[in-house]
């Protein structure tokens, strides 16, 4: 049996990400990331089952990260506009600081990969104690969850791809997602939610 190691390891997870980011699921064989992770076939197999197994334990370890920097500074029991500015302020940090863990996500949320993933159930807990406390005291209309979450983030993804893209519609200049901006946005999206 072949032993493992922590920096081939890395650099296979690494490239992975890379490769499926730029060439899509179909872009990535095991064949394409040994050569540009550096390593033999056989050594990925070390690793990972199959191709999904690779994928799964990517979106898996991904999710948890920006799970952990979403939760940073956050209380679950803090006033919901104060609760939602944090975890807006850390999910922008996250991602700027991992833009192609982002876009990796992205891609596996939009694909039938998404029914077989694990969350991270402290994240969940905390996000529905969050909701579920803010209903409680009348600071948040309660909404499907699949409405709110459009509501409160997906103006803030999409924003962020802007910024980071350095694009934004068209014939404009490109958008630069600053602090006056980060307000105002926030500030549409909880009067949206509010009762």
């Amino acid at each position: 049996m072949r032993t493992r190691d922590i920096n081939k390891q890395i650099v296979i997870r690494k490239k992975a990400i890379e490769l499926i980011v730029s060439n899509g699921f179909d872009g990535l064989s095991m064949h394409k990331l040994a050569r540009a992770a550096g390593v033999s076939v056989a050594t990925i197999y070390i690793y990972f089952k199959d191709r999904e197994d690779l994928i799964q334990q990517l979106y898996t370890e991904e999710t948890t990260k920006m799970a952990e920097a979403t939760l940073v500074n956050f209380d679950p029991e803090s006033h919901f506009d104060e609760g939602l500015k944090i975890q807006w302020l850390n999910r922008l940090q996250y991602c700027l600081d991992n833009p192609l863990s982002m876009t990796f996500m992205e891609q596996v949320k939009h694909s039938p990969l998404l029914d077989r993933s694990v969350m991270d159930r402290r994240f969940i807990d905390a996000m529905s104690k969050f909701v579920h406390t803010a209903i409680g005291r009348n600071e948040l209309i309660q909404l499907p969850v699949e409405i709110y979450w459009s509501i409160a983030f997906a103006p803030l993804y999409q924003l962020v791809k802007f910024h980071i893209a350095k694009t934004s519609m068209p014939g404009r200049p490109p958008f630069d997602f600053d602090e006056t901006k980060i307000d105002l946005a926030l500030s549409l999206v909880l009067k949206a939610l509010k009762p």
